[in-house]
């Protein structure tokens, strides 16, 4: 199984990049704009749309406050198994993400790490934007 680990270092507060990582319907508005186009909830989950036009229906596996770690999987894209964790961290008067993917195939290595990092780019643009 392949893993992916990014890392994103923000200047707003570790409470404020919670707030909106856990805000688990306002991707496309709060956390990832232009990465994510549209975020729509349902009992359990959510559909996500990409600015690639993929659309794919995320589980919310878990949502701990007490860590500020949101836990998702995705069913309906290119992989057989994914599961992904945001897990927030206090980093002097900012804060750190650490966003994990583990998936199948293992193939699909370079395109999801290519997807993350323009991810990565779009979480710190909106949370640097953050004023707390």
């Amino acid at each position: 199984m392949a893993s992916i680990v990014k890392e994103i270092v923000v200047r707003c507060s570790a409470s404020a990049a919670w707030d909106a990582i856990r805000d688990v319907g306002a991707l496309h508005t709060r956390l990832v704009p232009g990465f994510v186009v549209d975020t729509k909830l349902e009992p359990g989950a959510r559909i996500v749309t990409f600015a690639n036009g993929a659309v794919v229906r995320e589980p919310i596996i878990a949502l701990d406050d007490a860590r500020r770690r949101l836990v998702w999987s995705a069913e309906g894209g290119r992989s057989t198994h994914y599961n992904g964790a945001a897990q927030v961290f206090g980093d002097g008067d900012g804060a750190r993400i650490v966003w994990t993917a583990d998936f199948l195939p293992d193939d699909l290595s370079t395109a999801f790490d290519a997807a993350m990092t323009a991810g990565a780019i779009a979480m710190k643009r909106a949370l640097d934007a953050i004023v707390d």
